[in-house]
């Protein structure tokens, strides 16, 4: 298994612990989860960006509309 350290504020380290004791795990258990949960969502979300501009900026950044689209009403 690999090895990844992090640094982390004492702030940033005191919420991390207070969410792992809310979810009845370490510290350590708790970043895995963070880290495998974002790496879930970004391979999902990663080939649906359907708008196309030269500014990635831009592009992360802009709001499109994604799933079915709602029928009109009459």
């Amino acid at each position: 298994m690999p090895t990844i350290s992090i640094f982390l504020d004492e702030k940033v380290k005191k919420i991390i612990e207070k969410r792992a004791k809310k979810n009845l795990l370490t510290l350590r258990e708790q970043a895995e989860e963070i880290l495998r949960q974002s790496a879930i969502r970004t391979k999902i979300g990663a080939g649906i960006s359907t708008l196309k501009t030269d500014d990635r900026l831009v592009e992360l950044f802009s709001r499109h509309k994604k799933g079915k689209k709602k029928r009109k009403k009459r």
